[in-house]
């Protein structure tokens, strides 16, 4: 495979930051006073172990500047919060917005932090009283609490999801409504809208995102693409991707090459029109 033999730092993602923006994003840097397109969205779309994600890719398809705005760890809040990727993508000919989970957002029980949405902050005053039970200094992470959450009390845990999943869909009208231009959605994940709407905190990303709430969202948005890859063609991928055996675990947990493949794919028929 890929990643055999490779040493630490195998694969170069030539971090970069643009303008006043205090987030890393995955170079090289691109300029922006030419016509380009953005694209935004979390560790999928940073292309983390790919050596050509699909913001790369896609950009060779459509032959046309692309700049990939992906953040590790992101969830919406990243970018809400963030003037200076808010004007890079309004005056792009159109920005890509990956979709990204539910639970890396702040919301009525819970704080993120402000860059590394994965990273659990504080508990509100409300879900302390929900959850007396609950300590909540031993959390790091949104999905380890909301899984002990669940855990604890599912009666209870049927709250939180809903909270989750009415703030993700607010928050990214919001973001929707700070990008003066095109927009087109991008589901990338290993299931399809509506797959595993059942599933809750034990499915995959994007978590609790489903249909109706995607449905919402697409009066506000110029086109959605969705990609769902099978077992096979993440396997497929996973041979394909660069990475040590330290970061092995966290290679099995992505989509992987193949994945980029159909998604650069999809996405250069969908915008080819509006550039």
């Amino acid at each position: 495979m890929a990643y055999e033999n490779l040493g630490e730092g195998a694969l170069e993602y030539y971090p970069c930051r643009y303008g006043k923006s205090k987030l890393l994003f995955r170079g090289p840097k691109r300029k922006l006073d030419t016509p380009y397109v953005a694209v935004l969205g979390g560790t999928e779309t940073y292309g983390k172990f790919v050596e050509h994600p699909y913001a790369e890719t896609l950009g060779e398809a459509l032959n046309h500047t692309v700049v990939n705005f992906g953040c590790m760890n992101a969830g919406t809040d990243v970018f809400v919060n963030d003037q200076t990727v808010l004007d890079a993508c309004s005056n792009a000919a159109v920005t890509v917005v990956q979709m990204t989970g539910a639970q890396n957002m702040s919301n009525r029980f819970y704080a993120v932090h402000p860059r590394r949405n994965d990273r659990f902050l504080r508990a509100s005053n409300l879900l302390k009283t929900i959850y007396r039970e609950v300590d909540f200094t031993e959390f790091n992470f949104t999905r380890h609490l909301l899984t002990t959450l669940r855990d604890v009390s599912p009666d209870k845990f049927a709250m939180v999801e809903q909270e989750l999943k009415e703030a993700w869909v607010a928050r990214m009208k919001t973001l929707i409504s700070k990008i003066d231009g095109k927009i087109v959605l991008l589901w990338m994940s290993d299931h399809a809208p509506g797959a595993s709407d059942d599933a809750g905190i034990d499915g995959t990303d994007p978590l609790f995102v489903g249909e109706e709430m995607i449905a919402e969202l697409k009066p506000f948005v110029a086109g959605v693409v969705e990609v769902a890859v099978g077992e096979d063609e993440i396997a497929s991928g996973y041979d394909q991707m660069v990475f040590t055996d330290l970061e092995e675990p966290a290679a099995r947990g992505m989509l992987g090459v193949t994945a980029h493949d159909f998604v650069a794919e999809h996405l250069a028929e969908v915008l080819s029109p509006h550039l």
